[in-house]
C-alpha cells in the first residue's frame, strides 16, 4: 500500500516547527542574561534562597536538586551537572556561588568524576547576599514557573556586575556565548570610575581577565582593546611551571582554563611517542590534596625554557580564548562589549534601587498613615475606650472609631487591634515619636527616586562594599606579549649535526654523525654509488639541481633519520622527478650566503649567488636553475673566491681564480667566457685547483678568456668520472 504524502512549503514548516525550539532555546536555555546567569543556574540558586540555604546549614544535594525540580522540568542529573559548576569544590567560578562539601569534581580534569547528590552537601555561598539583595522587596519581576504553582524571579537583583566576575558558555541554535571571567575587585572599580567618567580607559582598571585555574595571560594591548570594544576576539592563556633541579623534571602546577590535565598529558605523551622532543623522558599526573601538578621528567642538563617553549606551541599548555560577549537583553540576543554589558547592567541596577526605594516608601507611608491615626487618639484616649465600651456590636468598633475620630478604616482598624494594657499615653507617644523621622526616610527616599545621580551614588557604595568584603588578588598572572618570545616552526626542530648521501641512482640518506661513527659500510643498490657527501646540521634548507635545470628545495628535517645499513629516501618520490630527470648535485645552507660556480661545455661559465635561490615563500621548485643553451659540466659551491683548473677536450688547462668572473643575479644566466675553444674544442671538466694535482700551476695560469696550456706529461692522469 503506497502512503499518502502532503506537500510541505520548507519555509513554512520551518517557521512553525523549528523556529520556536531555536527561539526557546536561546531565550530560555543557553544564553546568559545581564544577571549573569543562564535560566538553570537562576532556578537552582532562587530554590536554595527559599530553602533557607543562604544562612541555614548545608543539606544534601539531592534534597536541592530534588526542590528545583518544582522551577526546572529537566531531569535531576541535569540539574545536579548545573549546580556541580557552581561549587566551590569544582573551581570553575572564581567567586563560587554555591558552598559544597563533597567531591564535586575538578573543572581542570576531564576524568575526575564528581559524587552522586547523595553523598555530597552544598548551602549558598556568602557572596549570593549580593545576589538576592533586597529581591523581597519588589526589585525584580516574577513569574509562573512551568506549572503555575509557583513564582520565581525573571532575573536576580544582583548588586555587582556578575555577568564579568563568573565565566559563561553556551552554545545555542545558530549562535553562541563564551563569557571570560574577570576579577570582582577590578571589574568593581572599573565599574565605578564608568559611572564616574563614562571617557575612561577600561584597561587602566580591567586589566586583563583573569580565570579560577590561575596560569598566565599574554597580553595583546591591541586585541584586548577591541574584545573590550566588540565584544569578541581571543587572546592566548598559557601554563605555570616550576623546574625542579634535584629531579630534574619540571611541574606545571596551573593551567589553562580552557584544557585539562587529561588532554595535556595525552598530547606530550604523544610527542615522546614520536620523538619530537628527546629531551623528554616521561610525564605523568601527580595531582593531589594540595593541588593541580603535571611532572615531565627531562635529561639533566637540558634547557628548560626551550623544552617549554616547544611545549607552549605543540601542546595545550599554551591555549586561546575566543570571547563572543553575547547575552540576552530584554531577552534580545546581544554582542556587547565591556562598556555596553556596564551600560545595560547600570541600567538594570538603577531600576531595582528605584523598585526597592519605591517599595519602601509604600511600607513607611503605610507605617506613617497608622501612626497619624494612632495620634489622633492620643488627644482623648478616654473617648477611645468609651466608644469601644459602649458599642455593643463587634462589627461597630471600627465604624465608630472611623466616626469618633475622623479617621479611615485602615487606621481605625490598626487602634482597634491595640491591646487595653497598651492604650495609655506612654505606649502611644512612643509609637508615635518616630513619625517626623519617616517623613524625613520617606522624602529622601523619593529624592532617591527622583535622581539619578543619588541612585548611581548608591551602586558605587554598594559595589565598594562588595569589593572590599569580597575581593580577591588576580590569580591568572599577566605577562606582556612583548616579553614573550615567539614560537616559530624552527624552534619546534631539533638541531644536530647530520651527514647526507647522494647516490648516481637517485637515493639520498641523512645519517646523524654520532649514527655514523659506530655503522659500517654505507649500503647502495647494485650498480649504485655515492655521487656526493655533504655534512650539516638538520635545521638547514637544502638545494636539490637537477640535470633539467630545476632547483628542488626541502628542509633538512624534512628527511627522517637513515642508517649506513639503510637505502635512504629514493629522491623520485619525494620530489616528483620526470621519469628522464636525475639529481646531479646538493647544497645545503641556512643564510643563503655564497656563490654557485656554473661550468658549461661552451668554456663559459655564470657565478650566481646562493641569495638567488631564496624564496620568501615556501616553494619548493624553481625553474630556470641554470643556463640550457650549453650542455652543463659541473656546479660548485664557493663560499670565497678560490682557483680551479678548467680542462678541455684537446688536453688544454686553464687555471683561473673566480675573483675574475662578475656574479650575475639572474639565475639562468649565460655567464662569462672562460675557457676559449680551439678547433671546436670544449670544456670537459673543472677541478678546484687543490685537486688537480698539477705540478706548477702556475705555468697554466692566464686570464680570463684564454685558451689555456697543453697539459704536460707529468700532469696527465687517468679520466675521473665527471657529473654524468
Amino acid at each position: 500500500m503506497q502512503g499518502k504524502f502532503t506537500e510541505q512549503p520548507i519555509v513554512e514548516t520551518l517557521k512553525i516547527n523549528y523556529m520556536p525550539y531555536a527561539m526557546s532555546v536561546i531565550v530560555s536555555r543557553a544564553i546568559p542574561e545581564i544577571d549573569g546567569l543562564k535560566p538553570s543556574h537562576r532556578k537552582l540558586l532562587y530554590t536554595m534562597y527559599k530553602m533557607g540555604l543562604l544562612k541555614g546549614q548545608r543539606t544534601k544535594s539531592a534534597n536541592i536538586v530534588g526542590q528545583t525540580m518544582k522551577l526546572n522540568p529537566h531531569g535531576d542529573m541535569a540539574i545536579y551537572e548545573t549546580m556541580v559548576r557552581l561549587t566551590t569544590g569544582n573551581m570553575a567560578l572564581l567567586h563560587p556561588l554555591v558552598d559544597s562539601k563533597g567531591n564535586f569534581g575538578r573543572t581542570y580534569s576531564r576524568d575526575m568524576r564528581y559524587a552522586a547528590p547523595r553523598y555530597t552537601e552544598a548551602k549558598l555561598a556568602p557572596i549570593c547576599e549580593e545576589l538576592f539583595r533586597d529581591i523581597d522587596k519588589n526589585t525584580v519581576d516574577f513569574m509562573d514557573n512551568y506549572d503555575g504553582t509557583m513564582k520565581e524571579p525573571v532575573l536576580l537583583p544582583t548588586a555587582f556586575p556578575n555577568i564579568l566576575v563568573n565565566p559563561n558558555q553556551g552554545i545555542a541554535v545558530g549562535m553562541a556565548s563564551n563569557i571570560c571571567s574577570f576579577n570582582l575587585k577590578e571589574v568593581c572599580q572599573a565599574t565605578i570610575a564608568y559611572i564616574k567618567n563614562d571617557s575612561i580607559d577600561l584597561l587602566d582598571y580591567l586589566k586583563a581577565p583573569d580565570f579560577s585555574t590561575g596560569g598566565q595571560l599574554i597580553l595583546n594591548e591591541h586585541e584586548m582593546r577591541k574584545i573590550y570594544a566588540t565584544g569578541r576576539g581571543s587572546f592566548k592563556v598559557r601554563a605555570k611551571y616550576r623546574y625542579d633541579k634535584a629531579n630534574s623534571c619540571i611541574d606545571i602546577y596551573e593551567i589553562p582554563y580552557t584544557t585539562t590535565t587529561e588532554a595535556i598529558i595525552e598530547s606530550v605523551a604523544s610527542i615522546i611517542k614520536e620523538g619530537k622532543i628527546k629531551d623528554i623522558t616521561d610525564i605523568r599526573d601527580e595531582t593531589d590534596l594540595e593541588g593541580l601538578k603535571i611532572t615531565i621528567d627531562i635529561k639533566r642538563n637540558s634547557d628548560v625554557d626551550s623544552i617549554m617553549n616547544r611545549l607552549f606551541k605543540m601542546t595545550p599548555l599554551q591555549d586561546s580564548f575566543g570571547c563572543n560577549f553575547n547575552l540576552l537583553i530584554n531577552q534580545k540576543p546581544m554582542v556587547l562589549g565591556i562598556t555596553g554589558i556596564l551600560d545595560h547592567w547600570i541600567e538594570f541596577r538603577m531600576d531595582c534601587i528605584r523598585r526597592k526605594c519605591q517599595f519602601d516608601i509604600e511600607k513607611k507611608s503605610e507605617r506613617l498613615h497608622l501612626l497619624k491615626g494612632l495620634a489622633n487618639i492620643l488627644l482623648d484616649i478616654d473617648k477611645a475606650i468609651r466608644i469601644i465600651r459602649n458599642t455593643e456590636q463587634d462589627s461597630q468598633v471600627v465604624p465608630n472609631l472611623m466616626e469618633g475620630f475622623t479617621i479611615d478604616e485602615v487606621q481605625a482598624n490598626f487602634i482597634a487591634e491595640i491591646k487595653l494594657r497598651n492604650l495609655n499615653k506612654e505606649y502611644i507617644l512612643r509609637q508615635t515619636a518616630d513619625m517626623d523621622k519617616l517623613r524625613q526616610e520617606i522624602d529622601d527616599l523619593k529624592h532617591i527616586v527622583a535622581h539619578d545621580e543619588r541612585v548611581l551614588d548608591i551602586i558605587c557604595q554598594q559595589l565598594d562594599e562588595i569589593a572590599r568584603t569580597y575581593g580577591q588578588e588576580r590569580r591568572t598572572e599577566i605577562i606582556s606579549d612583548k616579553h614573550v618570545e615567539e614560537v616559530t616552526l624552527d624552534h619546534l626542530i631539533e638541531d644536530y649535526n647530520v651527514r647526507l648521501f647522494l647516490t648516481d641512482h637517485g637515493y639520498i640518506k641523512k645519517i646523524t654523525l654520532v649514527s655514523l661513527r659506530s655503522s659500517g659500510e654505507q649500503k647502495l643498490k647494485e650498480d649504485d654509488f655515492i655521487i656526493q657527501e655533504l655534512e650539516t646540521r638538520n635545521k638547514t634548507d637544502l638545494i636539490l639541481f637537477s640535470n633539467k635545470a630545476v632547483a628542488y628545495k626541502i628542509k633538512v628535517h624534512e628527511l627522517p633519520d637513515s642508517k649506513a645499513s639503510m637505502l635512504g629516501d629514493y629522491l623520485n618520490n619525494i620530489l616528483s622527478l620526470e621519469p628522464d630527470e636525475k639529481i646531479i648535485r646538493m647544497h645545503a645552507t641556512d643564510n643563503y650566503s655564497g656563490h654557485f660556480l656554473f661550468a658549461y661545455e661552451n668554456g663559459k661559465m655564470a657565478k650566481i649567488p646562493v641569495l638567488s635561490y631564496a624564496t620568501k615563500t615556501n616553494r619548493k621548485k624553481l625553474a630556470n636553475a641554470y643556463n640550457t643553451e650549453s650542455p652543463l659540466v659541473d656546479i660548485f659551491f664557493l663560499e670565497e673566491d678560490r682557483d680551479f683548473a678548467a680542462y678541455s677536450s684537446i688536453d688544454k688547462v686553464l687555471v683561473f681564480n673566480t675573483a675574475q668572473i662578475n656574479p650575475k643575479s639572474t639565475r639562468d644566466s649565460q655567464g662569462v667566457s672562460v675557457l676559449k675553444s680551439k678547433k671546436g674544442s670544449v670544456l670537459t671538466k673543472v677541478k678546484p685547483l687543490e685537486e688537480a694535482n698539477l705540478k706548477d700551476p702556475e705555468y697554466y695560469r692566464a686570464n680570463i678568456p684564454a685558451i689555456g696550456c697543453y697539459l704536460k706529461d707529468e700532469d696527465k692522469e687517468d679520466a675521473q668520472i665527471g657529473l654524468f
